[in-house]
C-alpha cells in the first residue's frame, strides 16, 4: 500500500520560514520524481517544486529563491523548506510521487502566513 504522509505545516507570521516533510512508503522512491503541489481557497491546485530521481529540481516562479526542495532516498523523505514566507503562501501543501507512470498523493497539510 502506498502512503505519502506530509508534515510540518503550521502557522507562521509573514517572513518566517517551516520545513515541510513526506514520507513515503510503499513505492520505489529512489526512482520516484517527488514534487510538492499547493492549493489554497478557491484556486486550482498549482506545482510549487519537482525534484527528479537524479536530483534535478524545478520551482514555479513564485517561489523561486524562497523555496528549496530536497530528498533523503536513505530515508524516503522528501522535504520543502520554505522561506521568507508570505500571505500569499497559504494553502494546503500535498506532497506527490511519481513512479511507474503511475501518480500518488499525499493527504496534504495545511500551511498559514498571517500578515
Amino acid at each position: 500500500q502506498v502512503q505519502l504522509v506530509e508534515s510540518g505545516g503550521g502557522l507562521v507570521q509573514t517572513g518566517g520560514s517551516l520545513r515541510l516533510s513526506c514520507a513515503a512508503s510503499g513505492i520505489f522512491f529512489s526512482i520516484a520524481a517527488m514534487a510538492w503541489y499547493r492549493q489554497a481557497p478557491g484556486k486550482r491546485r498549482e506545482l510549487v517544486a519537482v525534484i527528479t530521481s537524479g536530483g534535478s529540481t524545478n520551482y514555479a516562479d513564485s517561489v523561486k529563491g524562497r523555496f528549496t526542495i530536497s530528498r533523503d532516498n536513505a530515508k524516503r523523505t522528501v522535504y520543502l523548506q520554505m522561506n521568507s514566507l508570505k500571505p500569499e503562501d497559504t494553502a494546503v501543501y500535498y506532497c506527490n510521487a511519481g513512479v511507474e507512470r503511475i501518480v500518488y498523493w499525499g493527504q496534504g497539510t495545511q500551511v498559514t502566513v498571517s500578515s
